[in-house]
């Protein structure tokens, strides 16, 4: 039998080795159209950013060790020009460009995928590379060796664009990742990418999302690179990461059935449209488990399986089929991981497939223990069956192994409820008892179950505030130091003490710090009669990373401040300097602990405070600039992050929100007189217009400019009719302080604004709702005064002294009307 391969890397190499395990009589001939066989690919942006520092270990195999241990007849620089299936042989040329004709009995195409090179104006201008090979890597090399290169711009945020941009930064290199899309790493969602694109500013790289190359120019400095948008960017180097496409041309001219996707197709024997014809790794288009959709699947694991696979099918007669891959990757970016595996929310979106899913939050080891670092994990999951679909994960430390659990349960047709019988090795440098994968587990669990009802932060981009209650169960401090707008705070261990202060009439959308607490207050409020409560999926931590991703102003150092990583900086810390360890808390406890620590020092002196929290250092430099106190410093190494911080001399130290909304205004409406009421919602609604939050309090009388007109039949006591019977019963019936006249100053008044163009209370109140302008009764007045939250409009909420004292204390103005 003469077998003949096409492509000496991965899929190639590895059919190769196990054809001769199968068959030790048989005919191997292995072409390759470079110099090297069954190198590291996957080595190559690392030996370029120096992190491998000796070139020959990148190769597996040389030819001519791999052909005399296996008896393998290879010949590199040796490229296969076409194909004729009806004679069975094929056309060669080789280095010298001589051309000759090989037969065969069976065949293995393995000739891998292409670097996607557009056609724009420049693209082949000197500078300007692509990262496919060792030659594309030597290229690269030499030209980093040989040029003094300042800056370089990495077109393509995906998994080879960002490793490359991280070891061109390890050559002390500022680098630009350009990417078409609204994120990077688009295999992932826009939840997981947003906590890669913070890790990325955090570094330093210049991220440019939703913007598009039309052009690149040479000039005398460098390179030019030109965006639709119309924005130029100057550079000394350009990698192309745009992607890769099957390199099918072979097989299209040899009349092989090629797919929409322009992959070779093949059947589970993982054979062509020709049976004696088989085709292996990315240039193979083959059918997802999940979808059964043909699909494209650029791995080097998938690829050496074919290959095995492949070589047993034509050395046995077709005896093993092919499973398929469900895309399992993994990739370090600086100091994180990322890692994802199956169907993401939104390519289940974009196949019509119902699903559902959850984002959780947890640490990589025992939080007790020292090391211990941050991970968040998505995972997407059938809505009925609970049949699991995919899994994100981008953390520190352990993401590896965690991401390894899901592709088994997906590959095995598994469901979430798998993930809970997962027996995981534990001890705290590795784990926590409860490891984070049961822990995604038990939370789609609690969501399949209707333990609780989950909501996203999507939806918070359209949710109507004056619909639903959202409710913070946080702290006061962590409320205090950063929220989301239009939030009511009832921390959660005071919650049963304060459920009258929220509105039953319409939905609560409660959310803590990761979800946990959420969870628990949502079954406290299903517990004591609320109908509708949905916790938000990962809590403010993910909402937070998303918010800052979509509007990435990060609040900058004093000048002299010197932001680099850790393991790069040279200088040594200053002496004198307070050195605080508050890793494993989580928001707000490390501001907290810094604040405290400030607060201990003397003016001058400085406190580095070092946390695994990844929002720390935007939070720090954001509250320095707020307190007034001197950002020094901020590192970054390893999943911990470190600032330095001078205290001022001159300015008293609080906490302070750490949110970049503008300060608002607060209203205490006390009366009902028809004109007073007029003059609070013109004030209201004139500075709603401003773009501040607004918040009206109304307490005693002022309830009176709040009820409806057509109220529901209500129980009440004595006093409570008395009050009902003596005060105004809506807006409609309140009186002038002045010149009322029996009621007859009201309709004059009413008539004088009508005819002279001017709004009614009723339409300025509506006005005012639009406008975001927040709605709060006194608790304390209704209940001496009897009135129930039934017959006040729907959209207003309850609160008590804390709630204005809270509203108050965001505002730079407050009236008492």
């Amino acid at each position: 039998m003469k077998y003949l391969i096409v492509g000496g890397v991965a899929g190639g190499a590895t059919a190769a080795a196990r054809l001769r395990r199968n068959d030790e009589q048989a005919e191997i001939i292995l072409f390759e159209k470079g110099k090297y066989i069954s190198y590291a690919n996957c080595g190559l942006p690392y030996y370029i950013g120096g992190i491998i520092q000796d070139r020959e270990k990148l190769f597996v195999q040389t030819p001519e060790i791999f052909g005399k241990r296996f008896n393998l007849d290879v010949r590199t620089e040796s490229e296969v020009i076409s194909v004729d299936l009806g004679q069975k042989r094929v056309l060669v040329r080789n280095g010298k460009g001589e051309e000759y004709a090989e037969s065969y009995d069976k065949l293995l195409l393995s000739p891998g995928a292409i670097p996607v090179r557009p056609p724009l104006p420049g693209i082949d201008s000197e500078g300007i590379f692509t990262l496919r090979n060792v030659d594309d890597t030597d290229d690269i090399k030499k030209f980093l060796q040989t040029r003094d290169v300042k800056k370089a711009v990495v077109v393509g945020g995906g998994f080879i664009g960002l490793e490359m941009a991280e070891n061109l930064w390890h050559n002390n290199i500022r680098v630009s990742v350009i990417e078409m899309a609204d994120q990077v790493m688009t295999p992932v969602d826009y939840s997981t990418a947003a906590i890669i694109h913070e890790h990325l500013r955090q570094k330093g790289v210049d991220l440019l999302l939703n913007e598009s190359v039309i052009s690149f120019e040479r000039t005398a400095s460098g390179l030019k690179v030109n965006f639709k948008s119309g924005r130029v960017i100057d550079t000394d180097m350009v990698i192309l990461s745009i992607g890769v496409r099957p390199n099918n041309s072979l097989a299209v001219s040899a009349g092989l059935k090629v797919g929409e996707r322009g992959g070779i197709v093949v059947d589970k024997f993982l054979r062509t449209s020709d049976e004696s014809v088989y085709a292996v790794g990315d240039v193979i288009e083959y059918p997802h488990p999940l979808t059964g959709k043909p699909w494209l699947n650029f791995l080097a694991v998938p690829a050496n399986r074919q290959g095995r696979i492949a070589a047993d099918n034509m050395s046995k007669g077709n005896v093993v089929m092919y499973e398929g891959a469900v895309g399992t990757a993994i990739a370090k970016v600086f100091d994180m991981t990322v890692a994802t595996t199956g169907l993401p929310a939104k390519r289940l979106a974009q196949e019509s497939i119902d699903y559902c899913s959850s984002i959780t939050h947890s640490g990589s080891n025992a939080g007790y223990y020292p090391g211990a670092a941050p991970m968040s994990i998505k995972i997407t999951f059938d809505r009925l069956t609970g049949k699991l679909y995919g899994a994100q994960i981008v953390g520190y430390q352990g993401v590896d192994k965690r991401i390894d659990q899901f592709a088994q349960v997906i590959k095995h047709n598994g469901t979430v409820y798998d993930l809970m019988t997962l027996e995981h090795a534990y001890a705290p440098p590795f784990s926590s008892a409860k490891d984070p994968v049961a822990i995604a587990g038990y939370v789609a669990g609690n969501i399949l179950e209707k333990k609780m009802n989950p909501f996203y932060w999507r939806e918070l981009k359209t949710l109507d505030r004056n619909k639903v209650t959202l409710l913070d169960v946080r702290t006061a401090d962590e409320f205090a130091l950063c929220s989301i707008e239009g939030a009511k705070n009832i921390p959660l261990d005071e919650l049963r003490e304060h459920l009258d202060e929220i509105p039953r009439n319409k939905p609560v959308y409660v959310y803590c710090a990761v979800g946990l607490r959420g969870y628990l207050a949502s079954c406290i409020l299903k517990g004591n009669g609320f109908q509708e409560v949905k916790n938000l999926s990962g809590g403010y931590k993910t909402y937070s990373a998303v918010m800052h991703s979509l509007s990435p102003e990060i609040p900058q150092c004093e000048p002299d401040a010197v932001i680099q990583d850790i393991d790069n900086q040279k200088a040594q810390k200053p002496v004198g300097v307070l050195t605080v360890d508050a890793c494993g808390l989580q928001c707000p406890g490390p501001i907290l602990k810094l604040k405290k620590s400030i607060d201990e020092i003397a003016p001058g002196e400085r406190v580095e405070l070092i946390s695994s929290d990844p929002g720390f250092l935007r939070d720090s430099a954001a509250w320095c600039k707020q307190t007034g106190h001197k950002l020094i410093a901020q590192t970054e190494a390893s999943g911990r992050f470190s600032t330095v911080v001078e205290k001022n001399v001159k300015k008293d130290v609080d906490v302070q929100s750490v949110c970049s909304t503008p300060k608002g205004k607060t209203f205490i409406l006390f009366s009902d007189d028809l004109d007073k009421a007029l003059a609070t919602f013109v004030l209201a609604n004139g500075a709603a217009a401003t773009g501040g939050k607004v918040t009206l309090f109304f307490t005693f009388w002022g309830l009176n400019v709040i009820k409806k007109e057509i109220k529901p039949k209500v129980k009440k006591d004595i006093f409570g009719r008395m009050f009902g019977f003596m005060l105004p019963s809506d807006s409609l019936k309140l009186k002038l302080s002045k010149m009322n006249m029996g009621g007859l100053g009201r309709r004059m008044m009413r008539f004088l604004m009508s005819k002279k163009g001017v709004d009614s209370l009723e339409s300025m109140r509506r006005q005012a709702l639009e406008n975001g302008v927040e709605f709060i009764a006194c608790q304390m007045s209704m209940d001496v005064m009897g009135i129930h939250p039934e017959e006040l409009l729907d959209e207003v909420s309850v609160g008590g002294v804390a709630t204005y004292m809270a509203k108050a204390d965001e505002s730079n103005v407050n009236l008492f009307i």
